[in-house]
């Protein structure tokens, strides 16, 4: 059962690593001078999902298309109702206008433009389920759009970001221990996820979508119950937010471009799922008080989060 074991470990090394790699590379960032806003955009937000673009990048590399898409979609699912609904249970979340207004509809974004870019047989007749370069290339073009407007954003927000700053040995010790830690731990996550598929006889998709997903937003989960517990909801729900959308236009851009997508229809109820989870959120946000996440609410996405994880295991099967 040793690959269980690395399986387990490689979740700890995935954390662990994208801790290091921001640490030591906003720490190399700040002694060139580099924006305190700068860093956040880039090295920050790109650290935290990490975990997910080396799982994603390493199953595609392996040819395990329905693993690695089914990370992305099983995390930002897991995202809006998992660690959502628990911060919600925590503390009552009120969300800024820019959120509600901005930024969680350019998450329903990201999960249309995946939906459609599935439903090729439906729209054109084409009997695909393909992810291809050039989506890859028009994925990472709204997410260049999406860092545009994220700049302007915190351009004119007075927040500094709090970063750590470290000696030069030690930043460029932590930045080769993050990079080592997170090619390892997604290559142990991606050789267990492989394994417990074939020893339990279940479809890949469906560990993709659970176990890989929900260990690979472990950080998500770390900092949005911190921030919640110490009543700064705002990073809770823009942590959540940002991942979804780095998820799909980055992690899936990158990736597509690197290698093209060829996966199953089992990712149909997923993506779906993706799209009805962004889709609640925003109009949760309505019902009710305005602009507010309750424990009620909270508590509802989790037993939609049970929901759709007792249906994932039944159509999978």
């Amino acid at each position: 059962m040793l690959e269980v074991g690395l399986f387990l470990v490689g979740f700890v090394l995935l954390v662990k690593g994208a801790d290091w790699l921001v640490e030591g590379a906003s720490s190399i960032a700040k002694r060139f001078d580099v924006s305190s806003l700068v860093i956040g955009l880039t090295i920050v937000a790109f650290g935290t999902s990490a975990p997910e673009f080396f799982v994603t990048l390493i199953a595609q590399l392996k040819g395990s298309s329905n693993i690695a898409l089914g990370n992305v979609l099983g995390s930002n699912i897991a995202n809006i109702l998992l660690i959502l609904g628990a911060a919600a249970i925590v503390t009552p979340i009120r969300l800024q206008r820019s959120t509600v207004w901005k930024e969680i509809p350019f998450a329903l974004l990201a999960a249309c433009v995946l939906l459609v870019m599935l439903s090729r047989e439906t729209l054109d007749g084409i009997a695909t389920q393909t992810i291809y370069r050039s989506d890859g290339l028009i994925l990472l073009g709204f997410f260049l759009i999406f860092l545009s407007y994220s700049y302007e954003a915190a351009r004119t927000s007075s927040a500094e970001a709090e970063l750590p700053e470290l000696p030069v040995t030690t930043a460029s010790l932590a930045v080769l221990g993050g990079i080592i830690g997170l090619a390892l731990g997604g290559q142990w996550v991606v050789d267990g996820a492989l394994f417990v598929a074939r020893w339990l006889h279940i479809d890949q998709t469906f560990i993709g979508v659970t176990i890989v997903a929900v260990g690979t937003s472990l950080p998500e989960l770390a900092t949005s119950l911190a921030a919640t517990a110490k009543n700064r909801t705002n990073i809770a729900v823009g942590n959540v937010v940002g991942s979804n959308i780095f998820n799909v236009f980055y992690v899936l851009g990158v990736t597509a471009v690197v290698r093209p997508y060829h996966i199953t229809s089992a990712v149909t109820i997923d993506v779906w799922m993706g799209v009805i989870a962004s889709l609640l959120l925003l109009f949760l946000l309505f019902l009710g008080p305005h602009h507010l996440l309750n424990r009620s609410k909270g508590i509802f996405f989790l037993l939609l989060y049970a929901a759709y994880l007792g249906a994932t295991y039944w159509l999978k099967q």
